[in-house]
């Protein structure tokens, strides 16, 4: 097959930063698109099949973009270009990272990094109730939380509330001591630490003690009526059907409600009903509630974390198809011992 050579020019700096430790990422696309990648003179020449060297370069083009917005290049931008690339959504990356949701304390910029989480943070912003849903890492909780504080710091909602269920995760804690705030404050942990982050430390306790910013467990919300207020309920696959249909009435005029949790990591006593599953069939097609679901491609973690996601979704698909064909084959056996 007849091959072909495209050549890209690109500052230092950025070559750096998108080649990778040991050229890591070049490798990396070499092996992909089976090309040969050569850096001389400030000009990158890919070399393979005509089509292949296309979609490499395109890659290189828009990492080199990126670098050049000032994004640091990490094995999860690649990756995912890989992705994109696959499911011939090229052009999206550059659209991703366009929009800027807010900025942390030091500085870095908190935005969307995966189309599903771009679908996911523009949902929040076009409606009142928004479900997000997803495994470990996709970012469910922190760019819920990045839109409360750009929300508040804008003047758009009154206060934050955010709550989640006070259950542990498969563990029996006993007695915590000290008084009640210290007893929930281990569940409420992750999202202290994403406050922190984006909010500073400084400000968070300052507008907690003015009550403007509210992290309590999810029991606190019963009887009460949530104006003006930007409410984020964490972990929503550990409520039961009561606790969710108690949280969803709370919410009053001109709230913004956004619902987290992964289904596949309840902690509920066996045999008990997600309040999370239930509100997701019994709520689809409501107006003003969105429903998005993230996957293992929009895990933003540690690459090894996307693996063992989708090594367990893999392995639970085989589980249930395997449950589903002995349950069937029983049926089957019970059947003909009938008409015996």
């Amino acid at each position: 097959m007849e091959k072909t050579t495209i050549e890209i020019c690109a500052d230092a700096r950025d070559m750096q930063n998108v080649f990778g430790m040991n050229d890591s990422y070049l490798r990396k696309l070499e092996q992909e698109f089976s090309v040969d990648i050569v850096c001389r003179d400030g000009v990158l020449r890919i070399t393979g099949e005509e089509k292949l060297a296309a979609k490499a370069g395109g890659i290189l083009e828009r990492l080199m973009e990126l670098s050049r917005r000032g994004n640091m290049i990490e094995e999860q931008n690649v990756n995912y270009a890989l992705d994109m690339s696959r499911d011939g959504e090229d052009d999206g990356m550059l659209e991703i990272d366009s929009d800027r949701i807010c900025h942390t304390v030091s500085g870095k910029p908190v935005k969307p990094k995966t189309l599903g989480q771009k679908r996911y943070v523009d949902a929040i912003r076009d409606h009142m109730i928004v479900f997000g849903m997803g495994p470990a890492g996709t970012g469910k909780t922190y760019l819920a939380m990045a839109m409360a504080i750009t929300a508040f710091k804008n003047e758009e909602v009154g206060r934050i509330i955010l709550t989640r269920p006070a259950i542990e995760a498969g563990e029996k804690l006993g007695f915590l001591p000290g008084d009640l705030q210290s007893k929930v404050d281990p569940y409420l942990r992750p999202l202290y630490d994403a406050l922190y982050q984006i909010m500073g430390a400084e400000s968070f306790v300052k507008n907690t003690e003015k009550g403007l910013i509210e992290v309590a467990p999810l029991a606190y919300m019963r009887g009460r009526t949530l104006d003006n207020a930007y409410i984020i309920l964490d972990e929503a696959q550990n409520t039961t059907p009561a606790q969710m249909k108690m949280f969803l009435t709370r919410i009053g005029f001109g709230s913004k409600v956004v619902i987290t949790g992964d289904q596949s990591q309840k902690d509920l006593a066996p045999g008990s009903e997600s309040g999370l599953d239930v509100a997701v069939n019994v709520l689809r097609g409501v107006d003003e509630i969105a429903f998005c679901k993230l996957t293992s491609k929009d895990v933003v973690r540690h690459p090894l974390v996307q693996k063992i996601v989708k090594a367990y979704e893999t392995y639970e698909e085989k589980e249930q198809h395997r449950t589903k064909g002995k349950a069937y084959g029983e049926k089957g056996r019970g059947s003909a011992a009938r008409h015996r």
